[in-house]
């Protein structure tokens, strides 16, 4: 049987519905994946064994210059491929107007959330065979069931991503170091999921003398300025160059413990299942949130989070030190530490 799985953005949305293909990978015999995926993500559902094809969609950057002849020689090509193939399934598990548009384009019949399921009402018009998925459940759970509503298989009542994180070579550290660390994604898009900076450092000067060491990628000037900060306060703390997401994979599958905050990349580490902590403010972990066997969400417990807004409007937002935003204050680096500690612990025992 060979399915078009049509998931095209954003980081987070595409590890959410690998479980639903590990899933059915196990359940179906000679099930085989294409997966429809935009460009800046086309390496990660070829990570997972079931997926024969990735066909990258570069919508977010045609979008930008329709009227450029190299552009709609672009789509011209990918219309071309998308067509090339007759589809026992086509199935859109994002169920956005955008994604039901290439949708309708395959061949073969068409399947997706039904109107009172999907987010954008209007792209079950596309769907031959609508499914009703309740809302209200996280991403994961919803993905799986779609899928295995549409395939005719018993959920299973655990899951895994399916990624086998031996294909990554422990990297060299600085120094030749051989023990343990632990790996920090700092950076984030929104001011308000940011835990602060002289959290960071708290967190940092903890694990190193407890003798691991720190790990900091970055991805941008304001993140390497940040990484930088922090290593120059703790001895111990290794910034890394910058790199792209499957050279970073190497220092995430290797790390002992990984804390985060609410990033594309701690859905990486979820999936990876290394033991992490996630950490929420401004932002819900209900629906969207990091979700794996080996993940650990702190969030805030004020009242008015998660507010998802990217700009603080609590009242005590200046009182005290304002390097310490009222969202994180109950989520401290000692209880931060004390949480992965555990987590190692645990899943030790286990």
């Amino acid at each position: 049987m060979k399915v078009l799985l049509v998931k095209m953005s954003s980081l987070g949305d595409v590890f959410h519905a690998l479980p639903a293909v590990q899933d059915a990978f196990q359940q179906v015999p000679n099930i085989e994946f294409h997966w429809l995926v935009e460009e800046a993500f086309a390496d990660i559902p070829s990570w997972h064994p079931a997926v024969t094809k990735v066909i990258p969609i570069a919508w977010r950057r045609w979008r930008k210059n329709l009227t450029s002849a190299t552009v709609r020689a672009e789509m011209k090509a990918f219309y071309q491929d998308l067509r090339s193939t007759e589809y026992d399934i086509v199935l859109d598990a994002q169920c956005l107007i955008k994604s039901a548009a290439v949708t309708r384009i395959a061949k073969g019949p068409r399947y997706g959330l039904d109107k009172a399921s999907c987010r954008e009402p209007l792209a079950a018009l596309v769907y031959q065979y609508p499914q009703a998925i309740a809302k209200g459940q996280h991403a994961i759970p919803r993905v799986r069931q779609l899928l295995s509503q549409v395939l005719n298989y018993t959920l299973p009542d655990t899951f895994s991503y399916g990624i086998d994180k031996s294909r990554w070579q422990r990297p060299e550290m600085e120094g030749g170091y051989g023990g343990e660390y632990w790996l920090f994604l700092h950076g984030t898009t929104w001011d308000t999921k940011l835990w602060p900076e002289v959290y960071w450092c708290e967190l940092a000067r903890l694990t190193v003398e407890s003798g691991r060491k720190v790990i900091l990628p970055w991805g941008n000037d304001e993140e390497k300025s940040r990484a930088e900060r922090i290593a120059s306060k703790v001895e111990g703390v290794e910034v890394l160059p910058k790199m792209g997401l499957n050279a970073l994979n190497a220092y995430l599958a290797h790390a002992e413990a990984v804390v985060g905050v609410d990033t594309g990349l701690s859905h990486v580490v979820a999936a990876l299942e290394v033991p992490s902590v996630a950490i929420y403010g401004a932002t819900d972990a209900v629906l969207t949130g990091v979700l794996g066997p080996k993940v650990e969400v702190l969030s805030s417990d004020l009242a008015c989070a998660p507010c998802l807004s990217k700009q603080c409007t609590h009242p005590d937002r200046n009182d005290g030190n304002p390097a310490q935003p009222p969202c994180y204050r109950s989520i401290a680096p000692q209880r931060v530490f004390e949480t992965v500690l555990n987590k190692l612990n645990v899943i030790k025992q286990d």
